[in-house]
């Protein structure tokens, strides 16, 4: 593994990114994973499209990486998932400049209405509702990650841990999990076995944490894990954003299914069953 660059606050950056255009979007026969940088990845199986957490503009913090998917090179979107409403997860900009490719959009119950505030057609789910976007079957998974209920800036409402959530998708070629931010909860531990792990190994209280992490990574031994959350914030300051991929290959089964891909790097997602 090619070793990774620290900026001079000695945080860990990602691989230069990889440029996404529009072909990208295109119907072809396989399922195509990429990461977008920060917590938002999009997944291509056999034409069907899904944005999760997209923040293609707009993130009031400096970046590391040049964003690997301008708004100009977004085809057509079956689907934008959102996992919860923290600005670097729900990007109003990007969702409403991206309105004219975008079919259909999907968030817990608060995120969705506050999308159709801001004019979007959200629809809003329960933590375990499953619904079908083309091709792929996608079930909402439980979060916890109201850290908002500490702070007084946020007190306008209780944060409920149902605002929150991860998404387990079904696709042809095996099954996706985004957990989402969240704390270690005891139900992730006992998921079916995902193919891939869209994996955030923050070393933060309302995150993972580091051992959280390596425990869940254990947990399911055979699944890719696409590191996910890390390398791309420059704010050394502000642990969500400081994991260092190379520490977990120190600790988890087999080391070689992590991987540590360039924002806008493909991923072929393969069913681990039938290799």
């Amino acid at each position: 593994m090619k070793k990774l660059e620290r900026s001079q606050q000695g945080q860990v950056i990602a691989p230069a990114s990889i440029a996404i255009k529009k072909e990208a979007f295109d119907n072809r026969q396989e399922t195509a994973i990429y990461w977008l940088g920060g917590g938002a990845a999009m997944i291509n199986s056999h034409g069907t499209n899904l944005l999760i957490d997209p923040v293609l503009e707009g993130f009031d913090l400096p970046l590391l990486i040049e964003n690997p998917l301008p708004i100009e090179e977004v085809g057509k979107v079956d689907g934008v998932l959102i996992t919860h409403i923290d600005n670097d997860h729900f990007s109003r900009p990007t969702l409403k400049d991206i309105r004219e490719q975008t079919l259909s959009y999907h968030a817990p119950h608060y995120v969705a209405e506050q999308m159709q505030k801001e004019g979007l057609p959200g629809t809003g789910h329960d933590i375990y509702d499953t619904f079908s976007i083309g091709t792929m079957k996608i079930r909402l998974t439980p979060a916890c990650h109201n850290w908002q209920n500490g702070s007084s800036k946020y007190n306008f409402r209780y944060w409920k841990e149902e605002d929150y959530c991860g998404y387990w998708i079904d696709t042809q070629d095996g099954s996706i999990w985004m957990p989402g931010d969240s704390k270690l909860l005891h139900s992730q531990l006992h998921m079916p076995d995902p193919d891939a792990i869209l994996f955030d190994f923050a070393d933060n209280d309302w995150h993972i944490t580091l051992e959280g992490a390596i425990q869940l990574a254990n947990n399911y031994p055979k699944a890719d894990l696409i590191c996910i959350h890390w390398g791309t914030v420059d704010a050394p300051e502000m642990t969500p954003f400081n994991g260092d991929p190379e520490i977990l290959k120190e600790r988890i089964q087999t080391p070689e299914r992590l991987h540590i891909l360039a924002p806008g790097e493909k991923f072929v997602l393969i069913k681990k069953k039938d290799c």
